[in-house]
């Protein structure tokens, strides 16, 4: 079996901006196509013409080509030694960064390939499933600037049926530290002691003296985790976060490969490396991230704020992950979140997702909302 074409399909929400933080809205799917009439699927959450372009790229030399002319001829099935190749053919201009996402939308789809020629699903291919449901955490965002904003917005996701909330702070939260605490006290009477509570600063704070004054406060009403705090380069900033008593994790907005994860575990310390699938360099890249972690005692939570596909993905890799840890569970409205996939993941009722058993990532594209918001 050979690869025959690798496709890039540019997806897009009619009317979306990019105004707001939100990278569901647009997509970059990926078709690897073989000579046995298997396909694998992928994506990518990055700027998706961009990702094309490293993929239809002409070779410039041997250290800088387009992945497809890497991969067309060769075993789809040799999933690992690939991933050696494409990063070894982009290592004159790639190395990080984007050029790693696409190769990560590119490793996903040979998985599943794999899967599909193995009969396997995804956590079977890992190493197998030690179970069967992860629970699920939504993000709630924006949180509100009042009690009831707060309790209006949070119902959103307790509608969905998700037992572990994750709040967004917003810049406001460092000027005011009595309406902050107002608001996280209302959060957390409202869900009551048995939801589990994150928060995500999204870099709120461009420093850390603006986000230290709220550590007590997040220890006060049992958060469960600090994520990403600061921006991702201030690596020094990040280490002056631990001693509060509560988990900082990090990474989940950009750091690619498990060379940027090593750095943010010994300079930054870290508590939680959270890898998006689609960015840091596939699944093949995940998993050693996480045997990094494991090596250095922190832990993995993935991140995931796309479609269906990097949710079959995180259900994959958390069904055997070492540790159980919860699942992202996007609440965008976008319909490329909800529509992409013919499968649904429904939350059950109690605040878990059911792991794929189907071979590969256990999904199929819907190819009428393909056609529907493609990029021509």
């Amino acid at each position: 079996m050979r690869i025959t074409d690798v496709e890039a399909i540019e997806l897009r929400v009619p009317g979306w901006t990019g105004a707001t933080f939100d990278g569901s809205y647009d997509n970059c799917v990926i078709r690897v196509h073989t000579d046995a009439g298997i396909t694998g699927i992928g994506e990518v959450d990055s700027v998706p013409s961009v990702i094309r372009a490293i993929i239809d790229a002409p070779r410039s030399h041997s250290h800088a080509m387009g992945l497809k002319e890497v991969l067309v001829g060769r075993d789809p099935t040799d999933v690992e030694g690939l991933w050696e190749e494409m990063y070894d053919a982009t290592s004159y201009y790639g190395r990080r960064g984007v050029v790693i996402h696409a190769i990560s939308g590119i490793d996903i789809a040979l998985w599943d390939i794999r899967g599909k020629v193995e009969g396997k699903p995804l956590s079977a291919l890992l190493g197998g499933a030690v179970r069967d449901r992860i629970l699920a955490y939504g993000t709630v965002y924006p949180l509100g600037e009042t009690p009831d904003e707060v309790r209006r917005n949070i119902d959103r996701g307790l509608r969905l049926g998700l037992r572990c909330i994750k709040i967004v702070a917003d810049p406001f939260w460092r000027d005011d530290l009595d309406k902050t605490a107002t608001l996280i006290r209302t959060a957390r009477e409202h869900v009551g002691p048995e939801v589990r509570l994150m928060v995500d600063a999204a870099t709120a704070w461009s420093k850390a003296e603006e986000g230290l004054p709220l550590m007590p406060i997040f220890k006060e009403y049992g958060f469960f985790w600090v994520e990403a705090p600061l921006p991702l380069d201030d690596l020094e900033g990040y280490a002056r976060f631990q001693g509060y008593g509560v988990p900082i994790g990090g990474g989940d907005l950009g750091l690619t490969t498990r060379f940027e994860y090593e750095q943010m575990f010994d300079v930054g310390r870290i508590d939680i490396a959270q890898p998006d699938v689609t960015m840091v360099g596939g699944i093949t890249e995940l998993m050693r991230v996480s045997e990094l972690a494991r090596r250095k005692g922190r832990r993995v939570v993935t991140h995931g704020y796309k479609s269906n596909i990097t949710i079959a993905c995180n259900l994959g890799f958390l069904a055997q992950h070492w540790a159980d840890e919860p699942l992202e569970y996007s609440t965008s409205e976008s319909p490329l979140r909800w529509e992409l996939t013919k499968e649904r993941f429904e939350i059950d009722g109690d605040g878990m997702v059911a792991v794929p058993t189907a071979p590969g990532l256990g999904v199929t594209l819907d190819e009428r909302t393909v056609e529907r918001y493609r990029v021509r």
